[in-house]
């Protein structure tokens, strides 16, 4: 331990951590949906990507960054709401796997409008911000994780108060409770359910920008999702908590694995560590640090 260089590891783990916060905001999306209909929506990778293209072919376009922004806005809004009609309301009370392949067809639908609309060159996405480190006390951060992190948890905090504190919020909290009961009260669950797919359009609409800005944006920013899945796993997936909590292991641990223990596996496994994690997680605690457990009466 004497040589060991703690700077260096927490220069490590707090990039994790950034990161972290970053899948955070990608499995949110999916809580959103999954907490007030038991919808897991596969179809928001796509709808990430959707959200980023647009962006960013209206600001090569000419459009202002502001307007193109508030444009992409309203076309996430809108795509949300339709999906909710065409494809949610149509399936209520259908098995839970007709839903999920639903959705999986949907995201196939997504990218082939995206192609459709908008091609499939690659697209450089700058926000503005320089991906250059800068020493804070000897740690090296870099400044566009630091301000990604800082949106996207800016971002997890609305949400949060957002549920708790206001009126829709608290009437999303009921659907999820219990959708009989909200039926019961006289709560109108397709317009609660149209508000929560437009909800989740605004994330990934901010996920896909702070992803798109740091990869490009290309149809394989898509596939970012599947970062959002052990997240969730370990998180639970009616969570927001959990997938914060979850973001953050997910992200900090794939990234020490790699550092300290990659070159005995031949390096390379931050790519697939985190399924292991999930995947021994998943024998442990199936429902997740903050899932709710099932209860079924027999």
């Amino acid at each position: 331990m004497e040589n060991f260089d703690y700077l260096f590891f927490i220069e490590v783990l707090t990039g994790g951590l950034l990161s972290g916060v970053m899948y955070s905001l990608v499995a949110i999306g999916f809580v959103l949906i999954y907490k007030t209909s038991g919808v897991l929506n596969f179809a928001q990778g796509s709808l990430l990507l959707f959200a980023a293209l647009t962006f960013v072919s209206l600001v090569e376009r000419g459009l202002p960054f502001p307007v193109a922004l508030v444009v992409t806005f309203l076309a996430m809004v809108l795509i949300g709401i339709a999906i909710e009609r065409t494809v949610l309301r149509p399936l209520v009370n259908k098995p839970p796997i007709t839903l999920f392949m639903a959705t999986l067809g949907l995201s196939y639908v997504i990218e082939g409008a995206a192609q459709l609309l908008w091609g499939t060159q690659v697209h450089g996405l700058d926000l503005g911000i320089e991906d250059i480190p800068f020493e804070f006390y000897g740690v090296y951060i870099s400044k566009f994780d630091l301000f990604a992190s800082g949106v996207a948890a800016t971002m997890v905090a609305g949400l949060i108060l957002f549920f708790r504190y206001t009126r829709v919020g608290l009437t999303f909290r009921a659907v999820a409770d219990d959708q009989f009961a909200a039926l019961a009260v006289g709560l109108r669950l397709p317009r609660i359910w149209a508000t929560v797919w437009a909800t989740s359009g605004l994330v990934a609409l901010v996920a896909g920008l702070l992803w798109g800005a740091r990869s490009g944006v290309q149809f394989s920013l898509s596939l970012v999702v599947l970062k959002a899945l052990p997240v969730l796993v370990l998180g639970g997936f009616d969570s927001i908590a959990g997938a914060i909590i979850g973001g953050l292991i997910i992200g900090a641990s794939e990234k020490l694995a790699e550092v300290y223990i990659g070159e005995y596996f031949g390096g390379g496994i931050e790519g697939w560590f985190a399924y292991v994690l999930a995947l021994a997680f998943l024998l442990i605690r199936p429902s997740g640090l903050f899932g709710q457990k099932l209860v079924e009466r027999v």
